[in-house]
């Protein structure tokens, strides 16, 4: 009897688990069940490592099998590194961009203010264009324009009170290398004797002085004339087709939406505008 329960017995704990035994109860185990315990737990630990090396050896042999999968991971890793970089240096670029686009457009705003104070300034004077060196130190440049006034434009002293204020050329020092003759700048004292002046001039065409051909012409800045050069061509034929374009100065056109496009622009959008000035833009 007393052998058929230790086999029983035998049979449980080879069904139960093993189970964690510290090294006291390890050290109060018989010879017997010590070197059970011992057989099991290095069967048990043979067993694992039996797995264990099953299981890397399955690993290689896949690996071995599927080295392009290898490879497409590792590609598939650096690309999504690469993406990633492209990313932050487009977000980079962007912000780069519009900091240079917000420079820009203060410096155009800066311009624009600087050409608009200039031109205020010289809103009232009149340019004299052709008139010889030296003519204006006898008689004064004052004296000078009024002699061309009363030359060409009688009638307008009779119509307004023509008063200059000051007259001089422009530039102020005399350069032996410039080609051209210097401008004569009067400063009027009143815009509206300007204006008279200038109407009467477009509709006569000609300005003479001592039989002469001399033009007067408002004084804007360089920046304006420019434009303002830039603009005639479009401006004649569009005249002709009895458009009645007209320009802001300095040198804006009459639109002042903010959101339509340049000039430039704007026409080429527009097929009959690009019809009418064809050759000129």
């Amino acid at each position: 009897m007393r052998r058929q329960r230790n086999t029983l017995q035998a049979r449980e704990q080879d069904k139960t688990p093993e189970k964690e035994v510290n090294e006291t109860e390890i050290s109060t185990l018989p010879d017997k069940e010590f070197k059970q315990k011992l057989v099991r737990m290095l069967t048990d630990l043979g067993r694992r490592l039996d797995e264990h090396s099953e299981n890397i050896n399955k690993e290689l042999e896949n690996i071995k099998k599927n080295p392009s999968e290898i490879k497409s991971r590792v590609i598939n890793s650096r690309v999504a590194v690469t993406v990633e970089q492209i990313s932050e240096l487009e977000e980079r670029l962007e912000e780069i961009t519009q900091a240079e686009e917000i420079k820009e457009k203060r410096i155009r705003q800066n311009d624009n203010s600087l050409r608009e104070l200039w031109d205020n300034i010289k809103h009232a004077n009149i340019c004299i264009i052709g008139v010889p060196e030296g003519q204006e130190r006898d008689k004064g440049a004052k004296n000078l324009f009024e002699e061309i006034i009363a030359e060409n434009f009688p009638n307008i002293r009779k119509e307004t009170d023509i008063q200059v204020q000051e007259a001089q050329r422009a530039p102020n020092k005399m350069n032996a290398n410039r080609t051209t003759l210097r401008h004569t700048i009067i400063k009027m004292s009143k815009i509206k004797g300007k204006g008279i002046i200038l109407k009467v001039m477009r509709e006569r065409q000609q300005v003479i002085e001592k039989g002469k051909s001399i033009r007067l012409s408002a004084n804007f800045s360089a920046e304006t004339l420019k434009a303002r050069r830039e603009q005639h061509d479009i401006s004649k034929v569009l005249k002709g087709k009895n458009l009645q374009p007209r320009i802001l100065y300095p040198a804006r056109n009459a639109r002042r939406d903010k959101k339509l496009p340049r000039q430039k622009e704007f026409i080429t959008e527009k097929l009959i505008l690009q019809e009418i000035l064809k050759g000129l833009i």
